[in-house]
């Protein structure tokens, strides 16, 4: 009788005990997703960076406003700015792509000066060694218009 007694007190604070555990369990698990639910609220949009070639596609649309075009600039200047390492007396392939957004910048029917000096100066700015690339580049778009 005594060992019956206590077996049955062992499974009946063991019932307990899983009880316990079972709502403290749960309760925790809905704080992490309230907290989770806070911050998803106080945190900024993450900021989205394409690829080149979608910048330069933005470029290349004529639909694009001057907001748009002003914003892509700063973003390719932000995240592209810096142009790899000429190899010897040769530019860098990739260079070519930046000279092809200075020139589609300078034809665009919805860019003003103010969009094409600073992405030009920001652009020497950041990569000195390429200065008289930049430099032809700019004076093959300004040409390209036709004045």
């Amino acid at each position: 009788m005594d060992v019956t007694l206590l077996l049955k007190y062992f499974i009946g604070l063991v019932i307990l005990l899983s009880i316990a555990l079972f709502f403290f369990l749960y309760s925790r698990s809905n704080k992490k997703k309230q907290i989770e639910i806070k911050e998803k609220k106080s945190k900024p949009k993450k900021i989205e960076f394409k690829e080149f070639d979608e910048y330069l596609s933005i470029i290349k649309n004529k639909a694009t406003d001057t907001q748009t075009l002003q914003q892509t600039v700063d973003d390719i200047l932000k995240y592209y700015g810096t142009i790899p390492a000429k190899l010897g007396i040769r530019v860098h392939p990739e260079y070519y792509k930046y000279e092809e957004v200075l020139l589609r910048l300078c034809r665009h029917k919805n860019t003003n000066k103010n969009i094409i000096i600073s992405f030009y100066k920001q652009l020497l700015k950041k990569n000195p060694k390429y200065a008289k690339e930049i430099n032809d580049a700019l004076t093959k778009g300004l040409n390209s218009l036709g004045m």
